[in-house]
């Protein structure tokens, strides 16, 4: 998708129980993980139970110098962020870890995901007399594992006991003097996963291409409801909490992860293959070329012309070099932003019957103007396809599908009436069934409540999600 949806954040641990570069391997591994969160990031790190840590807006290149690296210092955990608000807004308070210092001794936390039900959780917590610094779900999760801290004999065991507290998606690294804490929702909406290094500092990560970046072998993913803790006495594994109902997101698969990275076994790169394939065969095209909408629609795109047998082509020249920093305050400008960050190769489609395949129609608009610019470059006739079903329903597990009013497949009523909003020839969208198929992973159930309104755990009901969003407030 060239613009539009987002996921809420990535995190990282390191573990390497004994003084070594720790905020240099975070470091390296948020910069992989930069596609999950470009709003903030931060790095904290301990050096016999001392944390030093530094935070900021921006791309992590920009928040981290060579200086700041060296002032982080070496130490034998770190836990690092990359974040993309889905709740709390841009409030500096809610860049990650949260860090806080208690009697039990001080904790840094990284969450990806989203709780449904961290209203309720403030609330109690501000009836106790907490004071909340910033407006996410992480502070609410933090304080509900400190309450358990107070009576549990450690703080693995306080997170296993707050978790059936905490409903939602939460897939997290914690930090204390001397542990590194992983722990995934019963459910694993959000994917997390751990390796080794060859020097043998363990790291923990949202995506295997993270660990990919500082030399680490993948062991394996951390199972939903799973509690694992690394130390001194090696690494323990709590299952207590597993066996539910799985449902990752299916859209990380389509979407949100690197195409490098390997969810649960299977590539994400494979299954955006697939995911076109199925989109030829279940909506075919007569065309002369395929393209793609970089980055995420490139590999669909191949799939859909490897089955078809369509010429694949390259359409477009996304320009890297345009960041998070672009202003456009006119209108005027605007609109002409998406000629500033991608551009058409003509000579891929002039004059041709063109099949576009990108992974995602949200609000429409940057989509009707991709294919004007097709137009515009002397398109014949533009076919679009989309390697995901139809956004009908709001998300609540750490993305940003929007509301449902402002969600193009619910204000119009039927697919031949959006590909007339958008201007294209023809329309289809990928099936349900085919999407829970695209990875290959036999007897897997995922989260489709985007595409189905069919949610794995309760919701909120009676308000809209940004409702849902805004911090609760005691008093008169």
């Amino acid at each position: 998708m060239f613009g539009g949806l987002h996921e809420e954040c990535g995190v990282m641990g390191i573990f390497a129980g004994r003084k070594a570069p720790v905020a240099e391997y975070a470091y390296l591994g948020l910069y992989a993980l930069q596609h999950r969160g470009q709003e903030s990031c931060g790095i904290a790190v301990s050096e016999d139970g001392l944390f030093r840590q530094h935070r900021g807006d921006g791309l992590v290149a920009e928040v981290f110098s060579e200086e700041q690296l060296a002032h982080l210092g070496q130490g034998s955990i770190a836990v690092g962020h990359v974040r993309y608000s889905t709740t709390g807004g841009k409030n500096p308070n809610n860049i990650q870890p949260v860090v806080v210092c208690h009697v039990k001794g001080n904790m840094a936390l990284c969450h990806n995901g989203n709780l449904v039900n961290a209203n309720e959780l403030r609330r109690a917590h501000e009836l106790k007399g907490a004071i909340f610094h910033g407006t996410a779900d992480t502070e609410s999760m933090i304080y509900t594992i400190v309450g358990e801290r107070l009576t549990a004999p450690s703080t693995e065991e306080a997170v296993a006991r707050a978790m059936p507290r905490l409903q939602g998606a939460y897939s997290c690294v914690l930090m204390t003097a001397t542990k590194l804490i992983a722990f995934r929702d019963p459910n694993g909406f959000r994917p997390l996963c751990y390796g080794r290094t060859e020097s043998g500092e363990f790291i923990v990560a949202s995506e295997s291409c993270a660990l990919d970046a500082v030399g680490a072998h993948l062991i394996r993913d951390i199972e939903p409801g799973e509690i694992l803790v690394f130390s001194g006495q090696g690494v323990q594994s709590d299952r207590r909490h597993c066996g539910g109902r799985r449902a990752l997101c299916v859209f990380e698969y389509i979407y949100f992860a690197r195409p490098d990275s390997v969810i649960e076994g299977a590539s994400v790169h494979a299954a955006r293959l697939m995911a076109g394939k199925f989109l030829a065969k279940e909506s075919p095209a007569q065309a002369d070329v395929v393209i793609g909408v970089p980055d995420s629609g490139l590999d669909a795109a191949l799939g859909f012309a490897q089955q078809s047998g369509i010429r694949y082509g390259v359409g477009f020249l996304k320009n890297k070099y345009v960041g998070r920093s672009f202003i456009a305050p006119s209108q005027q400008m605007r609109e002409k932003a998406v000629r500033i960050k991608l551009n058409v190769i003509r000579e891929t489609v002039e004059g041709k019957r063109v099949v576009l395949v990108d992974d995602s129609i949200v609000r429409g608009t940057t989509c009707s103007r991709i294919v004007r610019l097709l137009r515009d470059s002397g398109a014949k006739e533009v076919h679009m396809r989309v390697s995901a079903p139809p956004f009908k329903h709001p998300c609540y597990f750490g993305t940003d599908v929007d509301s449902e009013e402002n969600l193009i497949a619910c204000q119009l009523d039927s697919v031949e009436e959006i590909a007339r909003a958008i201007g294209v020839d023809s329309l289809a969208y990928l099936s349900i069934d085919a999407a829970h198929q695209i990875a290959g992973l036999q007897g897997m159930s995922y989260c489709d409540g985007c595409f189905t309104g069919n949610y794995p755990i309760a919701v909120p009901a009676g308000q809209s999600k940004h409702k849902f969003e805004q911090p609760i407030h005691s008093g008169n």
